[in-house]
């Protein structure tokens, strides 16, 4: 599936307009109400799917609301910024789109790639944290994505700053994030990737920064 990017970061966008509030924590019950969102990247549509939730379960208007739209907006801009990658030359996606722990190669090196938002739980500055790198990715490894996703394979992070601490809204900017990405990859080093170590297992990882 080849996504319309301008179109994505336009949808992307309709949902700027309300909190980013989650509500509850992410549980298999909840996903499964909201699973509507993987079939609509049109914002209006997957409004009126909420709505439909919300009369078929009876469940809360603002609880479903918030965590329908958190799902929506996420992956949706994770799915468009794994296109941003592979359209990228020298990036090839990866052929097992049921591998959850690869999802593209980036110059003969697998990997995850995920979109974070600058951690208020990290406790440090944005300068601290760019020099820093080696104890953010440790830590991002270890308090992030508690559930599916984690992993200790090789992870691009493409983490977003926003001075006014909206962070979370520069995943909807996906014309800035193909920017950094694309000039990331472009002087991409892979005697620069950070090694972790993890145990009995080892894994390269670095942060693509995307500030404004």
């Amino acid at each position: 599936m080849s996504l319309d990017l301008n179109y994505i970061e336009y949808q992307l966008q309709q949902r700027l307009a309300y909190p980013y509030q989650w509500g509850k924590k992410q549980n298999d019950e909840w996903d499964a109400y909201t699973n509507f969102i993987y079939r609509f990247s049109d914002w209006e549509a997957v409004v009126v799917a909420m709505k439909a939730t919300v009369d078929a379960y009876n469940l809360g208007k603002r609880e479903l609301f918030n965590y329908a739209a958190n799902r929506w907006f996420n992956f949706w801009s994770a799915m468009a910024v794994e296109q941003i990658f592979t359209e990228i030359e020298g990036v090839t996606p990866s052929l097992n789109h049921k591998d959850r722990l690869v999802d593209f190669n980036l110059r003969g090196i697998d990997f995850d790639h995920k979109t974070s938002v600058f951690p208020k739980g990290f406790k440090q500055t944005l300068y601290y944290s760019k020099k820093h790198h080696e104890e953010l990715l440790y830590w991002f490894y270890k308090y992030q994505s508690q559930q599916q996703r984690q992993h200790f394979e090789n992870r691009l992070f493409v983490v977003t700053y926003a001075e006014d601490g909206e962070h979370w809204k520069l995943k909807a900017e996906i014309s800035l994030l193909k920017q950094c990405i694309q000039k990331y990859v472009s002087t991409f080093d892979a005697s620069k990737l950070i090694k972790l170590q993890f145990k009995e297992k080892e894994a390269f990882s670095d942060i693509i920064w995307v500030v404004k």
